[in-house]
């Protein structure tokens, strides 16, 4: 038992630094009590975008039919369904009452979702999507922008391996991760609510693992992951990482956890792509054998099939509706 040296009835008496804690403490707890309690001065409001813009490479893409680079839903007229199967942009626009131009069967009038995503988009190219919308009437302060691009980036760098060493394509990686921090940044300072994901790890597609068993010189899956950490380290540092102006979503170590555990993501197949044709003419219709629509993570090799989209759909949103914009 803890003894105290203090007699019976003598208050304790505590330094000048002491009581100073004890205050600052005390009035901490009463702030809390209060905002339990529904007062306090301040209220912390929800962001809410006018209007929504996705930027980025394909897997942000629409065509002018609603065509995506994903699994393309048929309906049983045998005609395009684009809002079946949504992809990640189309679920935050969706979020906000929002439609993009591209899969507006309503005919909704007020159009507040712009497509600016490319298929084949690298980190050099969003500066010219940017520019696009400046273009087009610039940018005003309810504006809320998703970016996500890099896939290609690392593709590309990848593929030429082993003509240059890894140092050089690990550095070049780095090098492209800065510059889409800086396009980032571009956008913050033109007014823009910028939630950004990091790029997937690119040794956990399809792609990557076929690679890891084709090839005996390294690791080659391994060393898409070194090229994915790469940019996205480089990624992260670069862009402003105020709450007022940017939400990052770590997509990377989302699907990391999805490829360890996929049942607990309600994912039954990390490993096989869906697709049997090329995308973006991929559709119900042109699946493998017992293809599992909906526990499917990915498309083809290297891009999303719709629960993939879901799951980085659910972190963009959740940040946007978090983050002190």
């Amino acid at each position: 038992m803890f003894q105290s040296d203090r007699s019976p009835g003598v208050p304790m008496i505590f330094s000048s630094q002491a009581q100073s804690l004890l205050k600052r403490l005390f009035a901490a707890v009463s702030l809390v009590l209060l905002a339990s309690c529904g007062g306090g001065t301040t209220q912390v409001e929800s962001f809410v975008p006018e209007r929504y813009f996705a930027f980025g490479d394909e897997a942000s893409f629409l065509d002018t039919s609603g065509r995506k680079f994903a699994v393309n839903a048929i309906s049983a007229d045998g005609r395009l369904n684009c809002e079946e199967q949504p992809i990640w942009v189309q679920q935050i626009a969706g979020g906000y009452g929002f439609v993009f131009a591209e899969c507006n069967p309503s005919a909704v009038s007020d159009l507040r979702a712009r497509m600016m995503a490319r298929p084949g988009a690298r980190a050099d190219d969003i500066g010219a999507q940017i520019d696009a919308q400046l273009a087009a009437g610039g940018f005003r302060d309810k504006d809320l922008a998703t970016l996500l691009t890099g896939a290609n980036d690392i593709l590309e760098l990848y593929a030429q391996f082993p003509a240059r060493s890894e140092a050089s394509l690990l550095a070049d990686a780095r090098a492209r991760g800065v510059r889409l921090g800086q396009a980032v940044n571009r956008l913050v300072g033109l007014g823009v609510k910028v939630v950004i994901s990091t790029v997937p790890d690119m040794g956990l597609t399809p792609f990557g693992k076929a690679e890891r068993l084709a090839f005996q010189d390294i690791d080659r899956s391994a060393f898409l992951t070194q090229l994915t950490a790469a940019f996205n380290q480089q990624l992260g540092v670069t862009v402003l990482l105020d709450g007022r102006f940017v939400g990052l979503v770590q997509g990377d170590l989302q699907f990391q956890a999805i490829d360890r555990s996929p049942p607990s993501f309600g994912v039954t197949n990390v490993n096989t792509p869906l697709c049997t044709v090329a995308l973006p003419q991929c559709t119900t219709s042109t699946l493998i054998a017992n293809a599992d629509l909906n526990g499917s993570l990915w498309a083809d090799a290297t891009r999303f099939a719709a629960v993939a989209h879901t799951q980085l759909a659910s972190l963009a949103l959740s940040r946007a509706r978090n983050n002190p914009f």
